[in-house]
């Protein structure tokens, strides 16, 4: 679904391209699901925590962290405007999370609950389809970025972030993104030094070869 940069994504839109929703299946997300808006730095879910309500991105950009053994912060998700955001693990078996979710930019989330969810599995075949779909989808994701981060040069991971989140070095921090790549903060400013160089000289490269033209 293509989405103008002032658009708000919308929940009931983004969930019929997964599966067609009945109408009345859509009347019950439309009376259920709540809007709030939440303040950059907030966190909707910490460790020990249980994940109770299934969150859909309608503007703004959230990331999900866990800290190691040794403090440090480990960045496993990004997600922005159109994208289901949970703590996997925590919402489907309804046990205390093992991470954090936070904000990182204002936001605007809607959501609906576990029961509700459930509730719509029971009464909608549509929903139990729906919900098996977006279940079997991160559970994919997860194993993808498990298997890219073991095969993957750095440069190759980053260059595949940018293609997944262009405008990623504007909504979170540095620090933020070497943890997700699994690199160190000096690393990845080589890596954006390289790729910065290779630009330019791309750029140069072009400019003489109109001058000539």
């Amino acid at each position: 679904m293509q989405i103008t940069p002032t658009q708000e994504a919308d929940l009931l839109e983004t969930l019929s391209f997964i599966a067609p929703l009945p109408a009345p299946l859509q009347n019950r997300v439309n009376q259920e699901a709540i809007i709030e808006n939440f303040s950059r730095k907030h966190l909707l879910l910490r460790p020990g925590e249980t994940a109770r309500r299934l969150y859909f991105i309608r503007s703004g950009f959230l990331r999900a962290f866990f800290i190691d053994e040794h403090g440090k912060e480990c960045t496993t998700w990004f997600m922005g405007k159109g994208d289901l955001m949970i703590s996997v693990y925590s919402f489907f078996t309804q046990k205390p999370a093992h991470e954090y979710i936070e904000v990182l930019q204002d936001s605007k989330l809607q959501s609906i609950s576990w029961q509700q969810l459930n509730a719509y599995y029971a009464d909608f075949p549509q929903g139990n389809l729906l919900g098996r779909i977006v279940t079997q989808k991160y559970y994919i994701m997860s194993e993808e970025r498990a298997i890219f981060l073991r095969t993957q040069t750095p440069i190759l991971r980053y260059e595949k972030l940018l293609e997944q989140h262009p405008d990623i070095e504007q909504q979170t921090s540095q620090n933020n993104i070497a943890s997700y790549l699994g690199i160190s903060r000096e690393t990845l400013s080589r890596i954006r030094r390289k790729k910065l160089k290779m630009c330019h000289q791309t750029q140069n490269a072009q400019n003489s070869t109109s001058v000539f033209n």
